[in-house]
């Protein structure tokens, strides 16, 4: 069983951007686009409110995308852990993230995860 909190932060604190991401079978998915650490007191996303009688500018600025985007669940659960997210052609968006618990190493410039690319949540 892989050990949690402290490892997987000193993982996710060796990535930068611009680093390959390969996932378990080997093949590159694509390149580290943002590294965000874990808060283990993040709470849950919520969606902005937006009044119904602003102008246009406001309902843009209220929908702009916040990092992660993904369903409210996921994005707490990427925001406790740290993430990943990676510019990939295998997603439609554009990009995928990674929990920092998927790490398994950052090794000769390249990380490297223990799950397959097609299992990682897609940017929405």
């Amino acid at each position: 069983m892989k050990q949690r909190g402290i490892d997987q932060q000193a993982g996710i604190s060796r990535v930068t951007t611009g680093m390959p991401v390969v996932d378990v079978t080997g093949a590159e998915i694509g390149t580290v686009d943002l590294v965000q650490r874990g808060d283990p007191n993040a709470v849950t996303v919520q969606a902005p409110t937006v009044d119904p009688g602003g102008s246009l500018d406001e309902l843009i600025g209220a929908t702009a995308v916040e990092e992660p985007d993904v369903p409210a669940d996921l994005a707490a659960r990427l925001l406790r852990t740290g993430y990943l997210k990676v510019s990939t052609d295998l997603a439609p968006t554009g990009a995928v993230y990674v929990l920092a618990d998927q790490i398994t190493a950052v090794t000769d410039g390249r990380v490297r995860l223990d799950v397959p690319a097609a299992s990682l949540p897609r940017e929405e």
